[in-house]
């Protein structure tokens, strides 16, 4: 990988790439039910990831009651470990509003320590979300 950039998706076309991305890394690979998948896209702010110029990743952030929310973090099998996935929460991250006092995530048991690195810690109990085990995890400041 000689060029991995990170940027908002903005226009059509890069959207129809990052849905693209997720319907490849969920529903393909994990079998998540499509219609728990697209939910909220509206009124996301969505990031595609491209590696030498070729969609590898996305993910978004959203505001809900509670805060500020990062999900729908997908890596395409190729580009994994290779620093796509910091790539984009660091992006997510960067894009949020100045007054984001609560930022969390639900993870995947095996995204947990990338997303540790940027401050999040595990709170509560372990739970199934689309028949996958998660946890969610807080952003501490």
């Amino acid at each position: 990988m000689d060029s991995l950039l990170v940027q908002k998706a903005l226009t059509k076309e890069e959207l129809e790439k990052v849905f693209s991305i997720r319907k490849i890394v969920f529903v393909d690979e994990q079998g998540c039910p499509p219609e728990l998948e697209w939910e909220n896209e509206d009124v996301s702010h969505h990031f595609i990831a491209l590696s030498d110029h070729q969609p590898c990743g996305a993910c978004r952030w959203r505001k809900t009651d509670k805060g500020y929310k990062l999900e729908r973090f997908a890596v395409l099998k190729e580009f994994r470990g290779q620093g796509v996935g910091r790539a984009l929460i660091a992006t997510a991250l960067d894009d949020l509003p100045a007054d984001a006092d609560y930022i969390y995530l639900n993870s995947q048991l095996d995204a947990m320590s990338l997303y540790a690195k940027f401050g999040f810690v595990a709170e509560g109990e372990q739970f199934e979300e689309a028949g996958i085990q998660h946890f969610k995890m807080v952003k501490k400041v």
